[in-house]
This record gives structure tokens, C-alpha cells and sequence, in this order.
């Protein structure tokens, strides 16, 4: 069986997921090719509509989240009148020929996407005759996003059972839906002991270590919630900041913290499931992807401020089942400060939270998600 992954480059938790069920295919001995939808339209269109995504998300958020609202609206709108369709669905409509070709000349046999944009064309070009291919979405936040109902996959992989009805209201067949959860790399499954993680990171052990996933967060945001951790801890915790690729970011922070040696700027690294087994609480924004691998990886989460949107809900989801805490989508840094510290006083609360996490997050998803699309199509 050949099967394909077709992903965006429009938010790397897309693509993570993917790259996810992409890998444990190939671990189950099958064929597999994981490649980025816009790429196929061309790949001008794909660097222009990531660079979009990323300065509206990390720049202008409250417009994003008017996008947002806006997209609901539509939505909403689809779901009563399903004969409408909306730009977006327009849009992906463009270049479904080139995707068709690719994909019958590639002699495919399924395709998976954990992505809008693909699912979008995927529809289309059934509706036009252009391809038989059973095709999957798996959905990468806790909320059906708006213009899923769009979409007409053969099945559904939603990230938790409690989701159903928010996918089925919107007019997704409860048939299709399969709750598996949303799919996380292998190094997130495992747990490395913390004394034994901060050895290979070389990272002293005396004292507790706070990690921040930067994430989309600004100078100011990040600036201002380290100071208010450090002086909120009696300066007697560790901060250690992913910076990931942002070089600016980093060059400015170690600009600011130069004389706070406690406070750690750790530039782009491939071992972010190794810095949380070694952390004692991990600090990020509640994008789908990140909060799922914190979870399976069983760590303290903080939630900071959320991009306004699917994000608000993630917080939500995650908070109100004990999985994190969130101060809010307007919280100060001292707030978020106060939060992180009552939970780390708090002994009992830490329990039921790491208890939470392993209750709702399945760890073996995109083994799940494999296994089920290989009995479901390979004697097909």
C-alpha cells in the first residue's frame, strides 16, 4: 500500500503531525511520501501564504482573531446551508488539477491530512470526478475549526471522544469520527528521568527548571514573564528559553539577561523532548500540537496567553479538565507568575493534573491512526 501525507505550511503543528503518522508508517514497513500541499500548486503560493500566517499570528493576533470570528460566521452559515461554500473553500479549488495529477500519477492509494487546505481540494475533486482516493483529516486542535464541514473524508481522526458532538453538529457523520487523539513524534512517548536528562543536556541539577516554548510570544511578552518568574521563584529556579529559529529574539534576550546567569537562551534544537523531561514545568501557548506533546510527555503545564481563536478553546479544553492551568487571554506576567507558583506549591493539585494528562492524551495516536488505515485499505 502507498500511502500519502499532504500537509501546509501554515503553523508547524500541521506539519508535526504529519511528519508523526508519516514516520510510523514507514516504522510499519509501509510505503509513504509526506509533502506539503501548496508545494504542488507551486511553490511561490506556499512561501506566500506561510509568511501570511506567520505575520498575522505573531504580529497582529487580535486580527487573527477577528479572522477568525469571521470564519466562524461563515461557518456557521455553511452548516445551515450546505449547498454555500466559502472562499476558502474556493481557493483550494484552484489547483486541484495539479494535486489530481500527483496524486494518479503517483499511484497512491490513501492520503491523510492533517490539514484544511488539502482536505478542501481532496473534496473538490471527488465532486468532480477527478479521484476516487479514500482520503482521512485529522484535526490538530481541540475545536472543529471552522470550514471542516467542508470537507467530505471517508474518516475523521478528532483529538478526543468529549470533541463528537462539536464535529457532528457542524454536520461531519458521527460514523466517520474516529477519537484517536492527535498524533505525536515517538520521542515524546518515552520519558527520560530528570536527573538523567539535564546530565545529557548538560544542565546543573541544584535547582528547579521553568521551560519556556517561545512559540509566537514577542520581546515584551517573553521579556516580562521571565522577570516575573524569576522574582516570583526567589531567583531560585532555572529558566531556559527555546528560542527556536527567531535569532533576533534570542540576541535581544541574551542582551537583557546578560547578567542573570539563571536564565538559559537555548537557540533552535532537535532535543525539545529531552528539555522537557529535564524541566520540573513547561511554559507555552496553547497551540493544539505542543499542548498534546507536553501532555504525553506527563509534564507540570502552564498555559500562557493564547493567539485568539482555536487556541482560546485549546486553553479551555486543557484547563477545565485539570491538564493545565491557563490565568487568562489578557493575564499580566505577574499574574501568570502567580499561577506557576501556586501550582508549584501545591502538591496535591500536581498530582491530579500529571493524572489528567494521562487520562486524555493518548501517546499511541499515530500508531492508532496507522494501524486502522492499514486494516481498513491495504487488502483493498
Amino acid at each position: 500500500m502507498k500511502i500519502l501525507v499532504l500537509s501546509c505550511n501554515t503553523g508547524e503543528g500541521h506539519n508535526t503531525a504529519g511528519k508523526a503518522i508519516y514516520n510510523q508508517f514507514l516504522k510499519l514497513g509501509e510505503e509513504c511520501d509526506f509533502v506539503d500541499t501548496l508545494s504542488i500548486a507551486g511553490r511561490n503560493v506556499s512561501r506566500a501564504v506561510n509568511h501570511s500566517y506567520v505575520g498575522i499570528t505573531t504580529s497582529v493576533p487580535s486580527v487573527f482573531g477577528m479572522m477568525y470570528s469571521m470564519g466562524r460566521a461563515v461557518s456557521d452559515l455553511n452548516t445551515r446551508h450546505l449547498h454555500l461554500k466559502s472562499p476558502v473553500y474556493a481557493a483550494n479549488t484552484l489547483y486541484r488539477k495539479k494535486l489530481a495529477d500527483f496524486i494518479n500519477k503517483g499511484g497512491y492509494d490513501v492520503a491523510v491530512m492533517p490539514h484544511l487546505f488539502p482536505a478542501e481540494c481532496l473534496t473538490s475533486m471527488r465532486k468532480h470526478s477527478m479521484t476516487d482516493i479514500p482520503f482521512i483529516c485529522v484535526a490538530t486542535d481541540y475545536a472543529c475549526i471552522p470550514f471542516w464541514e467542508e470537507t467530505r473524508p471517508d474518516f475523521f481522526v478528532i483529538p478526543h471522544k468529549d470533541l463528537a458532538e462539536d464535529f457532528y453538529s457542524r454536520k461531519i457523520p458521527e460514523d466517520r469520527l474516529l477519537p484517536f487523539g492527535i498524533p505525536v513524534s515517538d520521542r515524546f512517548k518515552g520519558k527520560t528521568g530528570r536527573a538523567e536528562a539535564r546530565s545529557l543536556l548538560r544542565l546543573p541539577d541544584d535547582k528547579p527548571i521553568l521551560l519556556m516554548m517561545s512559540g509566537s510570544m514577542g520581546f515584551g511578552g517573553l521579556e516580562g514573564m521571565t522577570r516575573a518568574l524569576y522574582e516570583k521563584f526567589s531567583r531560585n529556579a532555572r529558566i531556559i528559553i527555546l528560542c527556536g529559529r527567531n535569532e533576533s529574539m534570542k540576541t535581544h534576550l541574551e542582551k537583557v539577561f546578560s547578567d542573570i546567569p539563571d536564565v538559559i537562551l537555548q537557540p533552535f534544537t532537535d532535543k525539545v523532548a529531552l528539555f522537557m523531561d529535564a524541566a520540573d514545568m513547561v511554559f507555552t501557548k496553547p497551540g493544539g500540537l505542543t499542548s498534546t506533546e507536553a501532555a504525553v510527555k506527563n509534564v507540570l503545564l502552564v498555559h500562557t496567553p493564547p493567539i485568539p481563536g482555536c487556541e482560546t478553546i485549546n486553553a479551555q479544553f486543557f484547563s477545565s479538565r485539570g491538564m493545565s492551568v491557563c490565568p487568562g487571554a489578557n493575564a499580566s506576567p505577574e499574574a501568570i507568575a502567580d499561577a506557576a507558583y501556586d501550582l508549584w506549591q501545591d502538591k496535591d493539585k500536581q498530582q491530579k493534573m500529571l493524572a489528567a494528562q494521562r487520562k486524555n492524551c493518548n501517546p499511541d495516536a499515530a500508531d492508532d491512526i496507522c494501524r486502522f488505515i492499514i486494516e481498513k485499505y491495504s487488502l483493498k
